[in-house]
């Protein structure tokens, strides 16, 4: 196991451990080749994606790396059809960076059909800060969350990538708040969150604070407004709408928003079941119940213990290489774990397993202030096995008891 943390858990059973040479891992991103398993994670505190084949997921083998550029907060990836697109975005103050940075930014695409060799084929730059959470599973199109001058917050990119040498812009949409040429500033921070989830002809943004914004993109050029659902100031932090995720076959969404500030500090952050099936007007069924501490634990709630607590990420069922079950959800909720409900009953979502390792004991990190666990990516394979992540743990891997 590589020195696991000591861990509480209910319904969920511990298979696997690698501690990455003490460098945490953040996000997470699958392929197979060859019947071989790979993951690929990025990391939190270093320019650094490291590549793990996990085809045995009880002994994950750290078999690769893909470095830089220096300083570049190189955080997210999607790999499908054999390319690895990479995402990379100058780093926050609170994270380490430097205001004045200069670092490189925007995506680098990679041939990875050879998972141990990955080959840079080419790059798009944003010419500002770059870019957040993004979507491939495929094709022909990159669905992008881009910084860009003259706007407020992060807009909605789409990119032609039929030559990954030579990325082109197909279309770009944003909120007309946004645009800073408007002159009317919106009263609240907004910005894509990301990352946009595709599904045919529809696009499914989390939007920060403007909420849910759901696009018509069957014209891949002019993406166009079909609704909107707006969570206002009451739920959220300053971050607003984290992820939206469809699951078509039930007309619903499954959102959530994302915890910031630690010791809660701020409005109540929520994961939730939106109803699409009248898609002009969306409308929150439920929202999932709020994690409580073991029986035992040293404190009262999760909310007051430390570190961030409210939900982060889910599993995005992408993909023939991912678990893929409309009846269940994965989510990380920093200080409390992973968490996994049953949302057969979308009206009635239910927790029915939880892992929590225990707080690390070494810093490997600058967050959180108080040194708690923070869950943080989680991913799920076709096989069940799940793997999440930690800003000062390794990388662990877990499956529901059977």
């Amino acid at each position: 196991m590589g020195g696991a943390p000591e861990f509480t858990a209910d319904g969920v059973d511990l298979i696997g451990y690698h501690d990455v040479g003490g460098k945490p891992v953040f996000k997470l991103a699958m392929q197979v080749v060859e019947n071989r398993w790979y993951l690929y994670a990025t990391h939190f505190w270093e320019a650094r994606l490291s590549i793990f084949d996990v085809t045995d997921p009880t002994d994950p083998h750290l078999v690769g790396a893909i470095e830089g550029p220096d300083e570049a907060a190189t955080w997210q990836v999607q790999v499908a059809d054999g390319l690895l697109v990479q995402g990379m975005e100058r780093r926050p103050p609170a994270w380490g960076g430097d205001p004045a940075d200069t670092s490189d930014e925007g995506i680098r695409f990679f041939d990875v059909r050879n998972p141990l060799a990955p080959k840079l084929l080419g790059q798009w730059r944003t010419g500002d800060h770059g870019v957040h959470r993004n979507h491939y599973t495929g094709g022909r199109y990159v669905h992008v969350t881009a910084s860009r001058r003259g706007f407020e917050g992060n807009i909605y990119v789409i990119l032609d990538i039929t030559d990954p040498a030579h990325p082109t812009e197909v279309a770009m949409w944003f909120l007309p708040e946004q645009f800073a040429a408007s002159g009317s500033a919106p009263s609240r921070r907004i910005s894509l969150h990301g990352p946009p989830y595709v599904l045919g002809d529809r696009a499914y943004l989390s939007y920060g604070t403007a909420g849910v914004v759901i696009l018509d993109i069957s014209d891949i050029e002019r993406p166009t407004l079909v609704s909107r659902l707006d969570i206002g100031a009451a739920f959220s932090s300053m971050i607003g709408m984290h992820t939206v995720i469809s699951l078509r076959s039930r007309n619903l969404l499954l959102v959530n928003t994302e915890a910031i500030a630690e010791r809660q500090q701020e409005a109540y952050n929520f994961a939730g079941i939106v109803d699409v099936t009248d898609e002009l007007h969306p409308r929150i069924m439920s929202l999932l119940p709020i994690p409580k501490p073991a029986v035992g634990a040293p404190y009262p709630n999760f909310s007051t213990r430390g570190g961030r607590f409210g939900p982060h990420n889910q599993h995005h069922p992408q993909g023939s290489e991912l678990f893929a079950d409309d009846n269940l959800m994965f989510m990380t909720w920093f200080n409390a774990g992973l968490r996994v409900y049953d949302i057969s009953d979308a009206y009635l979502p239910r927790e029915i397993a939880w892992y929590l390792p225990d707080d690390p004991t070494e810093r490997r990190g600058l967050l959180p202030k108080t040194l708690v666990t923070q869950s943080e990516d989680v991913l799920v394979d076709a096989r069940g096995n799940i793997f999440f992540s930690d800003k000062n743990h390794g990388l662990h891997v877990v499956r529901l008891t059977d």
